[in-house]
């Protein structure tokens, strides 16, 4: 598998990122996990806008989900060529509603499912996609929001979408080849469960789940990410670095 980070920054734009959004490869076919805030720009360095496969919706935040909106309009309103046949998007429950709802003018209430295929999420649920499988489970946040496990030919991808700390997310994240880890929040400065990670809580779940090398992102503007970067590195034994817009990871 080929992991391309489209953006990194965590619940608003950095000036050097867009918010999550992350492309999965793998033999040809292309899964994009999160589509945030400025995500479409930054999506069109790394692939053909219609190029994707599906699309995997972590949770309903905007931060992780609102530039669907812009990618509709490309869908449906593609001249050369016509309207775009739909692809699998999955998501929480309600996702064609909320972002509907974000747009506020689609032709009709239906219009998104024209260029979308909509498929919710549920724990514990595993499906195929191409030559990937994917795993799901709940993590611990304020919505309904998943973590995903991506499997490939005996490698092993985990996402964790937006959590605190979580058992599931252990689970997912079990002898991972690539950790892909939220970590919002700086150790000894929030202390809010069930809503974000920090460094050292991200490295502390790597430990615990046996993952071979971890990658922190989702930090906002406000943290410290070299902060982050020491206290996972105290936490985990393994390697360990910071999301960058651009980065490519082989896994």
């Amino acid at each position: 598998m080929k992991l391309t980070v489209v953006g990194c920054s965590g619940s608003f734009p950095s000036a050097d990122s867009a918010c999550s959004s992350y492309l999965i490869e793998a033999e040809g076919y292309r899964l994009l996990l999160d589509l945030g805030n400025g995500a479409l720009g930054e999506l069109q360095k790394y692939t053909g806008l219609y190029d994707i496969d599906a699309i995997a919706i972590s949770h309903l935040h905007p931060d992780h989900c609102i530039d669907m909106c812009a990618y509709f309009v490309a869908r449906y309103y593609r001249y050369e060529g016509g309207r775009c046949e739909p692809i699998p998007v999955y998501g929480p429950q309600n996702t064609e509603r909320r972002l509907t709802t974000a747009y506020d003018d689609t032709p009709s209430e239906k219009s998104m499912s024209e260029v979308f295929d909509f498929r919710p999420l549920t724990a514990g649920g595993t499906f195929r996609l191409g030559p990937l499988t994917i795993r799901t489970d709940r993590v611990t946040h304020p919505v309904e929001t998943y973590g995903f496990r991506v499997e490939h030919r005996g490698r092993t991808l985990c996402y964790s979408g937006d959590t605190g700390e979580c058992g599931n997310l252990t689970e997912l994240a079990r002898d991972s080849d690539l950790f892909l880890c939220e970590a919002s929040f700086t150790h000894g400065k929030e202390d809010i469960g069930e809503l974000h990670l920090n460094g050292r809580q991200a490295g502390e779940c790597a430990e615990r789940a046996g993952a071979r090398q971890l990658v922190l992102t989702h930090i906002p503007p406000w943290t410290d990410p070299l902060t982050n970067l020491r206290d996972a590195r105290a936490a985990f034994g393994g390697p360990v670095e910071l999301a960058r817009p651009g980065a490519v990871y082989r896994v």
